[in-house]
């Protein structure tokens, strides 16, 4: 028995229609992703990859519909909500870039300025940065490698820590491997605590490994630091150090009440200040004094030390 060619291309039709409606019902199934993230380089199969490594809800098919959409963009993508429809979420993917916003953190700066400077800019809730900085950091302070960041607007706190943290860290143990031939966290940040008073101390880079060479020497001959740059931490970074705050702090940050290097870095640091940490010049310097031309004088005894005080006063 023939079978009509009306009925074969009915037959062909319905099925035409069956796939072009589950085409578009597909295409209108909801995806939700992070309004702002990362895609990188490569190819559409190895960013396809890494969206699902993310858990996004990204399948082959999803890479096939590229190849006619267009190749995705690299970089920092804003697709504007978290929740889409896969069709938006597929040419928002090949079209939109975020915008970015410049933020430098400038060396000996503490995070605790820092993090309300990333909230002004970025205009982010500074109580949940704050939080997730403390869930995320191994140390309360000198987590962060002092430069310029290139931020996405949009992205959330969480998000940002994360991101500032895994490029500072992935420095961190380059810098340490290429000195050590490994990374120790917890002897890299004592290094870091040093640094953290040279970089506070220090006038310039040239100065960086005498002040270290001051802070080994005082601590072998079992010195209190007595330095005032411990206590610009946290939000007293750029408070002047006074006789009443010498006097009356009581946190483990003021070296005139307790010897040794405090236990927490005082402030985030340049790699030349973590270089004078862990090479200090070789001298026998157990005092420093700033002087009129804005660098300091060092001195092996108090009394010459004196004279510089009443030198510089004049």
């Amino acid at each position: 028995m023939k079978i009509k060619k009306p009925t074969i291309l009915k037959y062909v039709l319905e099925i035409m229609l069956i796939i072009m409606l589950s085409f578009i019902y597909y295409l209108n199934i909801p995806i939700r992703t992070p309004k702002v993230f990362y895609v990188q380089e490569g190819s559409i199969n190895k960013i396809i990859a890494q969206m699902k490594s993310k858990k996004y809800d990204i399948s082959k098919l999803d890479a096939i519909l590229l190849r006619f959409i267009g190749s995705p963009q690299s970089g920092w993508i804003n697709i504007g909500t978290t929740r889409n429809t896969k069709a938006d979420f597929l040419y928002k993917l090949t079209r939109a870039k975020a915008a970015l916003q410049k933020v430098t953190l400038i060396p000996g700066e503490t995070s605790y300025i820092f993090l309300r400077q990333l909230a002004s800019n970025l205009q982010l809730d500074i109580k949940k940065l704050e939080r997730e900085y403390f869930k995320q950091v191994p140390v309360k302070e000198g987590a962060f490698v002092p430069d310029t960041y290139m931020i996405p607007l949009g992205i959330t706190e969480q998000k940002l820590i994360q991101v500032l943290l895994k490029v500072s860290y992935k420095r961190m143990k380059a810098f340490s491997i290429k000195i050590f031939g490994k990374y120790n966290q917890k002897k890299w940040f004592q290094y870091v605590a040093i640094a953290s008073i040279i970089q506070k101390e220090s006038a310039n880079e040239k100065e960086m490994a005498l002040i270290s060479s001051v802070i080994h020497n005082r601590i072998k001959k079992g010195m209190k630091l007595q330095m005032d740059g411990t206590l610009n931490y946290g939000k007293y970074s750029h408070v002047k150090v006074t006789p009443y705050r010498i006097r009356n702090d009581k946190s483990i940050f003021n070296t005139y009440l307790y010897k040794g290097v405090p236990s927490i870095p005082v402030c985030n640091v340049s790699f030349n200040a973590i270089r004078a940490a862990i090479f200090p010049a070789k001298t026998n310097y157990l005092y420093f004094m700033k002087n009129s031309r804005g660098v300091h004088d060092f001195s092996c005894n108090y009394s010459t030390h004196l004279y510089n005080i009443k030198h510089a006063t004049k």
